[in-house]
């Protein structure tokens, strides 16, 4: 059976794909981007609060819509977004203990005091708080899809009450993804719910990673790396001559003999890191202390070459 392509119709395969769902280990690009999203999260709480918080992504499952939302039913806040990129709405919900966690942590909080234990309901402060997390919670989630497309989301409004959250049929599949949050010795779960509809129009995208088609950096992380790596301390050896012995020779070596090397004052000196010859340098004397003066970097390659075809 052949798809008119002036149709607008998904093709077959697209149609079998559709029916038969998502499978998380194929959308390998869903991971970067949730970890990037508990990054953004962190950077931007981190400018609002004294005590650092740590968001790190727990795991990504699919599921009915329905049943996700009932394991969290009088235990969480949750905000409805709508994406109009991709005409759909969006669910990213906070459990209880995140929500006073995060009070805590906001409003100056040590840690030091027992935690919120109680099945209370949501104080009007409490949904205050809550929302604008959501509201900011909502950017680091545009901001980490950006990579694969623009999907600005809508705040509509805050549900504490599950039954009422529903962003589309309670059977319909959705992507579930679960991140932690810790701070002040404390923790809790956000949870982001995406129908399974919306993920298909990006499911190309989300595959580019397995095969080798995107190469994304986040700048941050990189500024990050490199930041780390040019702090990182290493020993240098500088070698003025070398000689291969015997271990015979070595064995009759005796206290006052004197070796003799061919090095003059005019000789390079080699300077090595890890047995990695880096630069060739020129012998010197400043108060009373050897310097060296780099000449030249040690092309590796033709250091190789020059070993096995000397003269």
């Amino acid at each position: 059976m052949m798809t008119d392509k002036t149709s607008g119709q998904a093709p077959p395969s697209d149609k079998l794909l559709d029916a038969a769902g998502i499978t998380i280990d194929r959308l390998p690009m869903l991971h970067v981007i949730f970890d990037r999203m508990a990054t953004d999260a962190a950077d931007a709480l981190r400018h609002m609060s004294a005590s650092p918080s740590y968001f790190s992504l727990s795991n990504i499952e699919h599921g009915r819509i329905g049943e996700v939302l009932e394991g969290y039913e009088a235990n969480a806040v949750a905000g409805v977004f709508y994406a109009p990129e991709w005409d759909s709405r969006i669910l990213i919900g906070l459990d209880r203990d995140f929500v006073f966690t995060m009070i805590e942590v906001l409003f100056g909080a040590d840690g030091m005091e027992p935690p919120v234990d109680d099945e209370r309901t949501f104080s009007n402060v409490e949904l205050r708080v809550a929302q604008s997390l959501l509201e900011l919670i909502g950017k680091s989630f545009h901001s980490s899809f950006s990579m694969m497309t623009d999907a600005p989301l809508k705040f509509e409004r805050l549900e504490t009450r599950m039954d009422f959250a529903i962003i589309g049929r309670r059977n319909s599949m959705a992507v579930i993804a679960k991140l932690l949050v810790q701070a002040i010795g404390r923790g809790g779960e956000m949870f982001v719910v995406i129908p399974q509809s919306a993920l298909h129009l990006l499911r190309q995208s989300l595959v580019h990673a397995m095969t080798g088609e995107a190469s994304i950096q986040d700048p941050r992380w990189s500024k990050q790396i490199q930041g780390e790596i040019q702090r990182t301390e290493v020993t240098l050896r500088a070698v003025l001559e070398e000689h291969q012995l015997t271990l015979g020779e070595i064995a009759d070596f005796k206290v006052g003999q004197v070796l003799e090397l061919k090095a003059t004052a005019r000789s390079l000196v080699k300077i090595e890191c890890k047995d990695q010859p880096l630069f060739w340098c020129h012998l010197g004397q400043s108060e009373g202390l050897y310097t060296l003066r780099v000449h030249e970097a040690i092309d590796p390659h033709q250091d190789f070459i020059d070993d096995i075809l000397p003269g």
